[in-house]
């Protein structure tokens, strides 16, 4: 039996219907899930329901955190590089705006992968968070082997890649996806576009209300 994962774009889908059978107060996010199918090819009934894998990483203090770290915990994950060109500013600008909602609040953390496994050494992280604003431990830069960093975003269904043919260096989508504290993805949003970065706001009311 073969298993294919169903993409972002499939379960918005499925999720926004869900949601509009639902009323306000019993409201759910979907959960995504990875579809089977059968030796024809053909999916089939069962599914397994996505999780985030444990991890060991090095942060913008020089200390490796793991999953331990968001343990009892919703948070929102997203790849970029400190010196990105293109997409990483907008997205984490807008990242900042979920930051500078929920900071303080324990039960909400942030945790930003840097797909640059040259450059982008804990001390570059560390000036990066404070020139964005980031002033607390809730929100995590970090950094890992190319090897570690590229197969967890594989495991967050984010694209990335080394290329030299783009500006910077790196391709990537710039998903900003949420995960709940039972390590399964919850939803994912373009962190380029204001509308769906609101989405994620009140989405993650949505999944506070699950876990309060």
């Amino acid at each position: 039996m073969m298993r294919k994962f169903l993409g972002f774009a499939g379960l918005a889908l499925i999720g926004s219907i869900y949601l509009s059978s639902c009323s306000q107060a019993e409201r759910k996010l979907p959960i995504f899930k990875i579809a089977a199918e059968d030796a024809n090819g053909q999916e089939i009934q069962d599914s397994i329901e996505r999780k985030i894998p444990d991890f060991n990483f090095l942060n913008q203090d020089s200390t490796y955190i793991s999953q331990d770290f968001f343990k009892n915990k919703i948070y929102v994950a997203n790849f970029f590089f400190t010196h990105c060109p293109s997409i990483c500013p907008t997205m984490q600008r807008n990242l900042l705006k979920a930051y500078e909602k929920y900071k303080g609040n324990p039960k909400i953390a942030f945790l930003s992968h840097s797909i640059d496994f040259k450059y982008d050494q804990p001390y570059v992280l560390k000036d990066y968070a404070n020139k964005l604003g980031v002033d607390n431990d809730q929100w995590q830069f970090v950094t890992g082997s190319k090897a570690d960093i590229y197969g967890m975003s594989d495991n967050y269904l984010v694209y990335t890649k080394v290329d030299a043919n783009v500006p910077g260096g790196y391709d990537h989508s710039g998903y900003l996806v949420v995960i709940d504290p039972d390590k399964r993805i919850r939803g994912a949003y373009d962190g380029t576009d204001p509308d769906q970065v609101q989405k994620l706001l009140a989405d993650l009311d949505i999944l506070l209300n699950e876990y309060k």
